[in-house]
């Protein structure tokens, strides 16, 4: 046990590394979950229309996320090895990535959006109820669309400085944006102010509005903070990438970019199928989703700090780094105990905020107590993960994840939905119990420490 305690040093480190990543995501849901209040204000139609178009969005943020996230091994090691030029590299091609990814999207979503949130309304929802569903999802998809390409070039800003130990800017443009939404929010969806009352479309705007805020601050910081972060100077002097670099940053990143689209679309066809079993089902996951998202900040602000930590330790050659793995997991999976905990005891009464049907706000509630017992399970596979990606190790997170979600969660769902009578608890209960085998993989790839890996060495 004393192995998985580390000293006053280690921890303040994690601190702040990890501290302004967590407090950034737990403003941003905060603010979001009082955006889906809002939405939910307005009625159960709105809030299914908008819930579906996140969903859907979900899948390009993660693709965004994932596109960094590969290039992202590379900064945090070449920042731990002292190599300029090679942030200053790895900081050029998640520009171009993030601006490739974002056009495809955005060309996708034009052409098949309509078709996209048809695929989440069920049986039960015809005539007006699916009508107003799909015109709600349709306006709010319009709007954001336009919100798309400053979050991704701000991603690759604000990503590159988190690896770079400058994890506070990042989380006040985050504030900034998400006071600047929920002001807006209040205007724009209710009509406040003399402002028209738009309802989900004025949430969109709202919402466009803080993505060039926070485009904005961060841009400008970096540019006029040149001496902090030297990378940024002549980064624009040139494109060009050296050839075996850009090739390593694609080998290693490109399992992480189809794995977090796989993922989240794998999410998509999960939600899809439990939407089959009532009409209360997508509402319901909702409103739960809205108050899990605060208490999930444990173990997402914990992956993060895992990536960047064990990153710039491999860099630099720490020996300790296994022993360190081991210290930033434990850790992480008593911080979920206790954020379990917590959320389980907002169960009873989130749900009666929203002004939704009796049955809508029962199965909310018996979703959160099942995402509470489930936290510390989700948080040990989530750190486990992001050990095994931080030595570069993409392939093996690749089937580790995604793989395992197409592999065994979606066809498990599939079949229980398909060929049982089982209510929708039961086959949830049942999909997320299945991630215990995912625990047990996870926990013997990393005790064996394939993981460990300095790719600054190699190039």
């Amino acid at each position: 046990m004393k192995k998985l305690i580390g000293t006053k040093e280690f921890y303040k480190h994690l601190m702040i590394v990890a501290l302004p990543i967590a407090i950034q995501n737990a403003i941003s849901n905060f603010v979001g979950m009082l955006d889906n209040i809002m939405i939910g204000r307005v009625g159960t139609y709105p809030m299914s229309g908008v819930s579906i178009v996140n969903q859907l969005l979900f899948i390009f943020y993660l693709c965004i996320f994932g596109g960094m996230s590969g290039i992202g091994i590379f900064t945090a090691q070449f920042f731990g090895n002292g190599n300029v030029e090679g942030v200053r590299n790895t900081f050029r091609f998640k520009l171009l990535v993030s601006l490739l990814l974002t056009a495809v999207s955005i060309g996708l979503f034009l052409l098949a959006g309509p078709e996209l949130i048809r695929l989440f309304l069920t049986a039960d929802e015809t005539g007006e109820a699916a009508a107003e569903i799909l015109a709600c999802g349709e306006g709010y998809l319009s709007v954001m669309l336009i919100g798309l390409v400053p979050f991704a070039v701000k991603e690759a800003y604000a990503d590159t400085l988190r690896e770079c130990d400058d994890t506070v800017l990042p989380m006040a443009a985050s504030i900034a944006a998400v006071l600047v939404n929920l002001v807006f929010n209040y205007i724009l969806i209710f009509g406040k102010f003399g402002a028209p009352a738009l309802g989900v479309v004025g949430a969109a705007i709202a919402t466009v509005i803080s993505r060039f805020a926070e485009f904005l601050i961060v841009i400008i910081y970096a540019h006029t903070h040149s001496k902090k972060h030297p990378f940024i100077q002549g980064a624009f002097r040139t494109l060009r990438i050296p050839g075996s670099l850009a090739r390593q940053m694609t080998v290693r990143g490109m399992p992480l970019l189809v794995n977090e689209t796989l993922w989240a679309g794998g999410m998509a066809v999960l939600t899809a199928s439990y939407a089959s079993l009532g009409i209360e089902v997508i509402p319901a996951q909702n409103i739960a989703n809205t108050i899990a998202n605060i208490f999930n900040i444990s173990f997402i602000a914990m992956g993060s700090a895992i990536a960047i930590i064990l990153g710039q330790e491999l860099g630099a050659g720490n020996p300790n780094v296994r022993e360190d793995a081991d210290r930033l997991t434990f850790f992480g999976f008593i911080l979920c105990v206790i954020s379990g905990a917590l959320l389980a005891v907002c169960a009873p009464f989130f749900p009666k905020i929203y002004n939704t049907e009796a049955s809508v706000q029962a199965l909310a509630t018996s979703i959160i107590y099942l995402q509470a017992i489930f936290m510390p399970l989700n948080g040990f596979a989530n750190a486990e993960y992001f050990t095994l990606r931080s030595g570069g190790r993409t392939f093996i997170t690749f089937l580790f994840d995604s793989c395992y979600v197409w592999c065994v969660s979606v066809p498990a769902a599939l079949l229980l939905v398909n060929f049982t009578d089982l209510p929708f608890l039961a086959v949830y209960t049942i999909v997320c119990l299945l991630d215990l085998i995912k625990c047990a993989i996870g926990f013997v790839m990393v005790r064996k420490g394939i993981w460990v890996n300095n790719l600054t060495q190699e190039m």
